[in-house]
């Protein structure tokens, strides 16, 4: 009887910590898989959409110190601001907030045999990367992207 007790309580947890982290995901962007694929180069559908990683240091932004505002490369939507980049030492381009809240949603990663928090655009669902508590001041956070899933649009001079 107790370890069926145990397991109840186990799962209800387990239930009640993934519902403090909503999948907010809009639906005007749930696209056929067939879709994504024509839209996006085969580097762009295997992290975007198959949750890959480009290898370190090799990405076009993680050195990248130009003004300018990050999107998500799926669907345009603005995600991280230049301003809030910052020089990690991972190999990735590195940011210590989204521009906006509710631009991206935040999952939990169980692969690799770790539990991460994994970041993904919230209009479409994209894989961006994932976020670490050891970002610098004021968050703390350490939003780690892949620069495959990201364009830049650089700041207008006025």
């Amino acid at each position: 009887m107790k370890p069926c007790y145990l397991l109840f309580l186990c799962s209800l947890v387990l239930s009640c910590a993934q519902a403090q982290k909503p999948n907010n995901i809009a639906t005007q962007w749930q696209l056929p898989d067939q879709e994504w694929k024509m839209r996006l180069s085969p580097e762009e559908y295997a992290v975007l959409r198959k949750k890959g990683t480009e290898r370190a240091f090799t990405g076009q932004y993680w050195n990248k110190k130009d003004p300018g505002l990050y999107r998500c490369r799926a669907c345009n939507t603005p995600l991280f601001s230049s301003e809030t980049k910052y020089e990690s030492g991972s190999g990735w381009p590195s940011f210590w907030q989204p521009l906006h809240d509710s631009t991206i949603s935040i999952s939990q990663d169980l692969s690799l045999g770790m539990l991460r928090d994994e970041v993904l655009c919230a209009q479409c669902g994209g894989h961006l990367g994932h976020v670490f508590p050891d970002g610098p001041r004021p968050t703390g956070l350490r939003y780690c992207l892949n620069s495959v899933s990201l364009s830049f649009e650089p700041k207008r001079e006025n």
